[in-house]
């Protein structure tokens, strides 16, 4: 279903039935083979809750460190939307947009309204990769995130990259975009992607091959909007509502200031090109999480306060760096001055909503914003020690924004602009234990320089404020990538299929050969989490050159599994380095990590005056010490292998019906109704019947 129109208005007010016709009309792809994980759509940009259309995800996408997003509790979103705008001067539309001449003509894909008939039109959606994703079965289910995220159309082993998503958009000026959106699974180039967009003149006003115009255009302009939100789950734990829509979120660039612009700065891109090494060697634009006039404590990094462990859950720094931006159309070399707009501006100004492609005054003013040169000082030099939610009294923060241009395009002319966009920052154990030592307040604090302060915001901002020297070499990693054609070092395929079996007594995983046939293959790998699929991960099984077990093979019991747990693995294949200086490589973890729990199985109970039940009483309050990874669960063990469990209310109301079938002594209920809903305090009795008829009662309490 295409949407015609979508004007979506003020952030935090949303009217959901409105938006019920058009929830999931721009279809989208994930990039999630790496550890940022980003979600892209059809028409070239991501714009508010242009995903899911629902507020509730209004932080949605750009996660890192992906590995540790999972639902209900982690969330790692930093994004709030993406906007694309392209603008052009003394143009008439074409008659089938009523032929009107405008001195400013912009047409635009978000930050909240879309229109995929008559401005930004798809034309072609792909993804392509050098290989499928592996079959991932747990326990007879398909086991694996990429199973359903992981769409792939084109299959190409020459690909410098692991994955490509590729989309061609025309708009109603005449000018088509090509996008390409390549990510990496090598270890050090897995926390960005590169996004190269080639807009040409072809007069192609509407979705079909007729070409409708041949214009030269004028004064073309391409401009983009970030707004960043860092980081989900850190706004999520201040319990204030702003922060979700990046009110807090500070921002700063490099590379556009000169040393005429004041003794602070040392020098742009260009001067630095020309050897001055005190300049910005980085043209890019970044974000975090800022301080906040109505949290308790220093935001920065959001340290958890409320629970009460401290981890730093905002440590992430992300933004945007230009890797290329054509001269003209004539000039294919890399203009050292473009992007020549890099600002900040309010993300609820009312140039950000409605976008009216027919409105001239509207166009006139968002002209302003995409020709408004740099803007000095910066954002964070504005602020400060500020709070960045009070700054020209916001009420929804700032976004990055950068313009390229002017460029004039005669008809079958193009430029082409590159750029990367990353996330970085401390690791997550570093966020837990610096994090630890802040909520319990043990000074004295060792600052990453091996100075020591007894300042606890002193300690945690400056242990989080490494994250923007990792975002630097996240970006100088990028281009360099670029620069070199994308000739990185490819790390091994994994196994094409992944099995895991849960049995009485261990846990068994079998996995395909197909990984060995790559030319520099070494070995396997397999890793076990324990409880819940995002969460840390230990080797537990090796096998290959340089392991215990030398000799290749494709199956392993694990043995050491403990019953009542759930267990996460994931298989990365090896190779002996020589492809990479000596330094071995080894297969994402995402490509078969899996996200059905594998566990033990208690053999089949043959007396029902054996069944126990665990935990009763259930209290609430203890659900953290209960069941590990079932937190919220009431497990029946020692049943028969095939019964039906049914759950009634202390006065005889059918709560819910299980029907136990898998042969196991096992099964559990999540205190939920038929209808899904949690059930409440009370006292519960469940009835387990097997087919022959034969019945035990048993009784519950909850305690919420």
């Amino acid at each position: 279903m295409k949407i015609k129109s979508v004007n979506i208005s003020v952030a935090g007010i949303f009217c959901l039935l409105s938006l019920t016709d058009f929830a999931y009309a721009q279809e989208v792809k994930w990039l999630k083979v790496g550890d940022l994980h980003g979600w892209f759509r059809e028409d070239g940009a991501e714009p508010e809750v242009g995903r899911t259309n629902l507020q509730e995800d209004q932080q949605d996408g750009l996660r890192w460190p992906a590995r540790f997003h999972g639902a209900p509790d982690n969330k790692v979103d930093n994004l709030a939307a993406k906007a694309l705008w392209i603008g052009t001067s003394n143009y008439t539309d074409h008659e089938q947009y009523g032929g009107v001449t405008y001195p400013h003509k912009v047409v635009h894909l978000g930050p909240r309204g879309w229109d995929t008939e008559r401005e930004f039109i798809p034309v072609e959606f792909k993804m392509a990769g050098q290989f499928d994703h592996p079959n991932v079965l747990v326990d007879g289910l398909q086991g694996s995130d990429l199973q359903f995220n992981d769409n792939i159309e084109e299959i190409d082993p020459d690909l410098p990259f692991d994955r490509m998503i590729f989309n061609v958009v025309n708009t109603s000026i005449g000018l088509t975009m090509k996008r390409k959106v390549f990510a990496f699974t090598h270890p050090d180039h897995s926390n960005y992607f590169i996004s190269e967009y080639i807009f040409k003149n072809t007069g192609n006003v509407d979705g079909d091959d007729e070409i409708e115009q041949s214009k030269t255009l004028t004064d073309v302009n391409f401009f983009f909007q970030y707004r960043y939100a860092v980081s989900r789950e850190g706004a999520d734990m201040t319990d204030l509502n702003s922060p979700r829509w990046g009110i807090n979120t500070m921002l700063s660039t490099r590379g556009e200031a000169t040393s005429g612009d004041g003794l602070q700065y040392d020098g742009d891109y260009e001067d630095w090109l020309n050897g001055n090494s005190r300049a910005d060697s980085l043209r890019c634009q970044f974000a975090w999480m800022g301080r906040h006039s109505g949290a308790t404590v220093d935001l920065i990094g959001a340290p958890d306060f409320k629970d009460g462990t401290g981890r730093f859950m905002a440590p992430q720094f992300i933004g945007v760096a230009t890797l290329h931006a054509d001269k003209s159309a004539a000039d294919k070399g890399d203009d050292p001055q473009q992007p020549t707009t890099t600002s900040y501006q309010q993300s609820d100004d009312p140039p950000t909503r409605p976008n009216d492609q027919f409105n001239p005054a509207r166009m006139d003013e968002e002209w302003v914003w995409m020709t408004r040169g740099h803007r000095l000082p910066r954002h964070d030099e504005v602020v400060g020690d500020g709070f960045p939610d009070q700054l020209e009294q916001t009420p929804g923060g700032f976004s990055n924004t950068n313009g390229y241009g002017p460029y004039t395009l005669e008809p079958g002319d193009s430029v082409r602009i590159v750029v990367a966009e990353g996330v970085s920052g401390l690791d997550r154990q570093s966020c837990i234990d610096l994090g630890k030592q802040w909520i319990d307040e043990a000074a004295p604090y060792t600052l990453p320089s091996g100075a020591v302060t007894n300042d606890r915001d002193v300690f945690k901002n400056a242990w989080v404020f490494t994250g923007e020297d990792s975002l630097m070499q996240t970006f100088g990693r990028a281009r360099k990538n670029f620069e070199s054609g994308f000739q990185l070092p490819q790390p091994p395929p994994p196994p094409d299929f992944f099995e895991i079996t849960s049995g009485g007594n261990r846990i068994s995983l079998s996995w395909s050969e197909s990984a060995e046939t790559w030319p520099a293959f070494a070995g396997y790998r397999v890793f076990r989490g324990i409880a819940k699929p995002d969460t840390f991960y230990q080797e537990v099984f090796a096998c290959g050159a340089g392991t215990q077990h030398p000799e290749i093979v494709n199956t392993f019991d694990d043995t050491t599994a403990i019953r009542g747990f759930d267990y996460y693995y994931y298989l990365s294949s090896f190779d002996d380095g020589s492809n990479n200086r000596g330094r071995s490589l080894q297969s994402s973890p995402f490509w078969t990590r899996t996200q059905e729990p594998a566990n033990l199985k208690r053999q089949a109970g043959t007396d029902l005056d054996e069944i126990r039940v665990a935990p009763n009483p259930f209290y609430i309050s203890a659900k953290n010490r209960q069941i590990l990874g079932r937190q919220n669960d009431i497990a029946f063990y020692e049943i028969p292998g095939q019964c039906t469990i049914k759950i009634f209310t202390e006065r005889g109301d059918l709560v819910r019906t299980i029907d136990h079938t898998d042969g196991s002594g096992d099964e559990f209920w999540n205190q939920t109704t038929e209808f899904g809903q949690t059930v409440v305090s009370g006292i519960y009795l469940a009835v387990v019947e097997t087919p022959e008829g034969a019945r035990k009662r048993l009784k519950l309490l909850i305690v919420r």
